[in-house]
Order: C-alpha cells, then sequence, then structure tokens
C-alpha cells in the first residue's frame, strides 16, 4: 500500500519529496473544508422530519459527516434539506429561508413530496410539485416515502462529493 492512500484526502494532497511539506491547491482544501462542515437548516415540514431528526441521534450520528450542527437560523446555515410535503401556504416561507442563506447554499430535498409533490399532489389542491416548482435550486434528491436515515446520509456523502468537485469560479 503506497503512502499516499492511508491519508484521507490524498487525492488533494501531494506529499513534497523528502519533506514534511503538503503541497495542495487553496481551492481544493477550500472546497474539503466547505464539504467536511456543511450546517444544516433545522426545517422539517411532515414525516420526513422524524427521519430527518433520526439521522441526528446516536444510532445513525449524522456528526461523522461532519453535519450535525444543525442551526435554527437561516443566516448561520449552509444546506437545507426540505424533508417533507411542501403546501401553498408554506412555499412563500421556504422561499424567504431559502434567500436569506449566505453563499454558497446547498438544498437537499428528502422524500418524495420534496421532489415531486409525492401521493398528495394529484389528489389535493394546496401540494406543490416540489422544491424546484417553489423556485429552490435542488443538488441532492433522496428518495423515498420516507427515505431511511441511511437514504439522507448517502445523500449528504453525495452532497459533500459534488461541493469537493467543485471548480473555481473565475470572476
Amino acid at each position: 500500500m503506497a503512502v499516499n492512500e492511508r491519508i484521507p484526502g490524498s487525492e488533494y494532497l501531494e506529499k513534497f519529496p523528502g519533506g514534511e511539506v503538503i503541497l495542495a491547491k487553496s481551492q481544493d482544501v477550500f472546497n474539503w473544508a466547505k464539504g467536511a462542515s456543511l450546517w444544516p437548516l433545522t426545517f422539517g415540514l411532515a414525516c420526513c422530519a422524524i427521519e430527518m431528526m433520526t439521522t441526528g441521534a446516536s444510532h445513525f450520528d449524522i456528526d461523522r459527516f461532519g453535519s450535525g450542527v444543525f442551526r435554527a437560523s437561516p443566516r448561520q446555515c449552509d444546506v437545507m434539506i426540505i424533508a417533507g410535503t411542501i403546501c401553498v401556504k408554506m412555499q412563500d416561507s421556504i422561499k424567504r429561508l431559502y434567500d436569506q442563506m449566505p453563499e454558497p447554499k446547498y438544498v437537499i430535498a428528502m422524500g418524495n413530496c420534496a421532489i415531486s409533490g409525492g401521493i398528495f399532489y394529484h389528489d389535493s389542491y394546496s401540494v406543490v410539485k416540489g422544491a424546484e416548482a417553489v423556485g429552490i435550486p435542488v443538488d441532492v434528491y433522496v428518495a423515498g416515502c420516507p427515505p431511511r436515515p441511511e437514504n439522507l446520509l448517502n445523500g449528504i456523502i453525495k452532497l459533500q462529493e459534488k461541493i469537493r468537485s467543485t471548480k473555481a469560479r473565475v470572476t
């Protein structure tokens, strides 16, 4: 086994030959730090919120992935987990909370209702057809009704991979 295979994040770091200096591009280090410390917004709409809360419990331990610091203020968060059915009365509040989040911000749509309105969209006038119908761009979709906590953890891992692979913007 090579030395670099034992180091977590070795694809971003290169050990300087013969020394103890680690070389890396600053953008790769920043992306690694952003992905390793996601702060989700405490925001649940329906039954999927129970599964989201379970993910933070000791059995599943979302803290292992650096995403366990749920915040109540959108100004302190960088990821919104939309967990559950979006009703017409809630869509303005969801959009307002999303707009108050600082950049860079990410969205996980958790559950069939947050993705496409679920089973309630066809039988009710008050259900919105998913988060993108509200005008919120979704980065990761977590399917299920409701999705298991393992699925949310997998969605967080996918979001972290997406963040780590982003390139620097040239302005």
